[in-house]
């Protein structure tokens, strides 16, 4: 276990690639610089979440992994993983599972990139997080991290949410947006 004060470092770009996490408590954001060292979020990694798996087979970490809060991760050793997955292949199975999830919300979150209309981006994730039948997405971090998140300014992100509840299409609190329009994703 490790414990990490909001803005700590877990691993940098380039580091050697010892372990994959799972975050027990916070939030962890992976972070890749562009050429013109402006940061951008990858994933943003919520309780319950493992993160960093690509270490299993490469030599280095690929970005960076900041704490977003004050949070506490688990640290499952590279070559511990490694031999627990050949001596138990239903492990093994289940964690390639795991994976298969991880690249379907991958291919969910690049399609939520494509979409131009900063609204209409907004409409599909807030669908999206709320789930199948559901109208409710919660927000477990602040409005500046939904909009790195949906690869928005926050200014951008503000503009669409008031457009919206001024339309009567969303209502928010501090902690939820809920749909009060039918919205298909």
């Amino acid at each position: 276990m490790r414990e990490l004060a909001a803005d700590e470092v877990l691993f940098r770009q380039g580091d050697k690639a010892t372990a994959i996490f799972e975050v027990q408590e916070g939030r962890l954001r992976l972070i890749r610089m562009t050429i013109d060292s402006r940061p951008v979020v990858l994933h943003t990694a919520r309780k319950g979440d493992l993160f960093a798996e690509a270490a299993l087979f490469a030599e280095t970490y690929h970005c960076d992994a900041l704490a977003a809060t004050g949070s506490l991760v688990r640290i499952y050793s590279k070559p511990d993983l490694l031999l627990a997955f050949r001596r138990d292949p239903a492990l093994g199975e289940r964690f390639m599972a795991h994976l298969a999830r991880q690249i379907h919300l991958l291919r969910t979150r690049l399609e939520e990139r494509n979409i131009r209309s900063a609204t209409e981006r907004v409409l599909h994730h807030i669908a999206l997080a709320a789930g199948k039948g559901g109208t409710t997405m919660r927000l477990d971090g602040s409005l500046i991290d939904l909009a790195a998140e949906l690869g928005l300014t926050h200014e951008a992100l503000y503009r669409a949410l008031a457009s919206l509840e001024k339309a009567g299409v969303i209502a928010r609190t501090r902690s939820e947006i809920e749909l009060k329009k039918k919205h298909f994703v």
